[in-house]
């Protein structure tokens, strides 16, 4: 019983470690502590802080195995701690960022979502969370950040998994700065792609596949997928996008590219299915970030046949890859 008891107090707790590592982030603390341990005095008039708080601050984080205390009042980074230096290869730092700043406040605001079905980010904000990020250009470019730190892996265990040899062309709706098309580009010489996102995205995307050398065979093009989609491709991807709307929404999306796909043509929409029962998924807790940030939802299997079907395409199988999303994919009917 008393076990019990504190695991449920910790996670009633949780947010306050989520704070400590975004605030550890925001200032490099672990960027600061990459070459030598140093000390309180030192980090704080490296990072313009208050240096007995400072300290306690990273008294709390090393209770919980992010920096360690060498001797009195000198620190260091421990294994957890590397991942938040900003030039590790596998970096959370963009992720703590994002997380614990605007994301965070949003959360703040669960219960006016679970009580209307709107989203605490538009609550909170005034506007939805697109919109907010089409005028803070700061922010754009730390959600990009974040969006890559936790979802740039994923793209060789898609590549893995799924066989896009068999195509010519790829459109890469809502596509992003480019990331993903540029890894299939390099994996798949003979593939031919583009993004399509927003105006102001897609011209970060094609600057990037410029700058991969990817310009003959990939570019990107600016627009909305609640307008239109362009037609041209034979396999049309959307990763992370369907999950960011509402079932509404997402059929209209959806529709528009069933308008666009040839009749021989796949939809590939890269999720993760919401699997059965009470054992632990990421996907059931990514759900409410949907619901309190964008106004998306997650989705089963059988949600999501259902939404194929009311767009014009059928599920055809359901590939799981290495990385913890699936390939879903729809065929034109």
């Amino acid at each position: 019983m008393a076990t019990e008891r504190l695991r449920l107090s910790q996670m009633i707790s949780g947010y306050w470690v989520s704070q400590m590592l975004h605030v550890a982030t925001r200032l490099q603390l672990a960027d600061h502590l990459r070459s030598e341990p140093k000390t309180v005095a030192e980090l704080a008039q490296l990072t313009e802080t208050h240096a007995r708080s400072l300290g306690r601050l990273l008294r709390g984080l090393a209770s919980v195995g992010i920096f360690a205390e060498t001797s009195p009042g000198t620190f260091t980074l421990t294994p957890q701690a590397e991942y938040l230096r900003d030039d590790h290869p596998a970096t959370v730092r963009p992720m703590a960022l994002m997380m614990g700043g605007v994301q965070y406040q949003a959360w703040g605001e669960l219960l006016h979502s679970v009580q209307t079905g709107e989203t605490g980010f538009q609550h909170r904000y005034g506007q939805p969370l697109f919109d907010y990020l089409g005028e803070h250009p700061e922010q754009a470019a730390e959600f990009d950040r974040a969006m890559v730190s936790i979802h740039g892996g994923e793209t060789a265990a898609i590549i893995d998994a799924y066989d896009l040899s068999a195509f010519q062309s790829l459109m890469d709706v809502g596509g992003g700065n480019g990331s993903q098309l540029i890894e299939i580009l390099h994996r798949h010489p003979r593939l031919r792609g583009q993004v399509f996102d927003l105006p102001h995205v897609a011209e970060r995307a094609q600057q990037a596949l410029i700058a991969a050398g990817l310009g003959e065979r990939g570019s990107a093009v600016g627009g909305s997928f609640f307008d239109s989609v362009p037609s041209g491709a034979e396999a049309y991807l959307l990763r992370h996008v369907i999950h960011d709307w509402s079932d509404e929404q997402s059929q209209h999306i959806l529709s528009l590219v069933r308008k666009a796909i040839p009749a021989n043509g796949r939809l590939l929409v890269i999720e993760t299915v919401i699997p059965p029962g009470n054992d632990p998924s990421f996907a059931k807790l990514l759900d409410l970030t949907m619901l309190v940030i964008p106004g998306g939802i997650e989705r089963t299997e059988s949600e999501y046949r259902e939404l194929f079907e009311a767009s014009g395409f059928r599920l055809n199988r359901i590939v799981p890859t290495a990385a913890g999303v699936d390939v879903i994919e729809g065929v034109p009917v």
